[in-house]
């Protein structure tokens, strides 16, 4: 019997790239140097770390060139900051090359990776672990749904930053990002010691949200479903558009709270407020 994908992204990279690229074709030259809710980053610096995801995925993954080793990392702090100075390094080289490069290496490459993922046994044991969700190895189906939370919430931070409309605010595009984001919510309560039975609701309201619970158990915190009419201790809910900037870092718990809400032991959801599905 096949083994089901928990989370299926890879049939949606195509769809999400094409919009990316004629986004990218539509914009002024003006629209380039907008800002972003990414500090420091404009519209194109954002453009160009989405193909330095395209390029140097291609690099490790397909071909098997890492480049210079990144030195020491003995904690996840150190590989955040070697990930932050590869990203700001990348970012500057791109200042000087055309918006016109910039979008034709998107879509060769853009193709390119998501001929590679194609190749991939979504079972197998992926280059990298999904470290924000506390994982030590993950399946390539988890590692291939992280990449699309990356293409996903880089191309709404473009979209945001320009004032158009989101296409990628939908059920199809938008419920397998957040599900996926979701998956750090076990290890994002790793420390908390409630009693064993202690159920947590997240619900993200919206026709392209949902509702997922997590319970402590003697072994830690799993996600349990089909519990509509449990009571949990704690439940938050979310608008999509709090979610998804809530845990890339686009914005912080108290900057939305009129799209938050919590209710119950209000202590129990300080994790999820705090929580981060990027490397950061």
């Amino acid at each position: 019997m096949s083994q089901v994908i928990p989370i299926k992204t890879l049939h949606l990279f195509e769809k999400l790239d094409s919009l990316l690229i004629d986004l990218l074709k539509s914009l002024s030259a003006d629209d380039w140097d907008m800002p972003t809710v990414s500090p420091q980053w404009t519209v194109k610096d954002i453009a160009a770390h989405l193909l330095d995801g395209n390029m140097r995925g291609l690099s490790i993954s397909r071909d098997g060139y890492r480049g210079d080793p990144p030195g020491e990392i003995n904690s996840y702090r150190d590989l955040v900051t070697y990930l932050n100075d590869l990203n700001t390094i990348w970012v500057l080289a791109w200042k000087r090359i055309s918006p016109a490069i910039l979008i034709d290496h998107l879509q060769s490459t853009g193709r390119e990776y998501v001929a590679y993922l194609h190749t991939l046994d979504p079972f197998a044991p992926a280059i990298f672990p999904v470290v924000w969700a506390g994982e030590t190895e993950s399946k390539n189906w988890f590692h291939i749904a992280r990449e699309y939370t990356e293409k996903w919430h880089h191309q709404q931070q473009i979209r945001e930053a320009i004032g158009l409309p989101h296409p990628l605010m939908t059920r199809e595009l938008f419920y397998p990002c957040i599900d996926t984001l979701l998956r750090a919510l076990p290890y994002a309560y790793r420390d908390n010691d409630a009693e064993v039975g202690t159920l947590i609701k997240i619900e993200i309201t919206g026709d392209a949200g949902g509702i997922w619970f997590i319970e402590k158990t003697m072994g830690g915190w799993r996600f349990v479903k089909n519990l509509a009419k449990a009571e949990p201790a704690a439940a938050a809910t979310f608008s999509p558009e709090s979610a998804w900037k809530l845990f890339t870092k686009a914005i912080k718990a108290q900057d939305a709270q009129g799209e938050i809400n919590q209710e119950g032991n209000i202590d129990l959801l300080k994790p999820v407020m705090s929580m981060l599905s990027i490397m950061a």
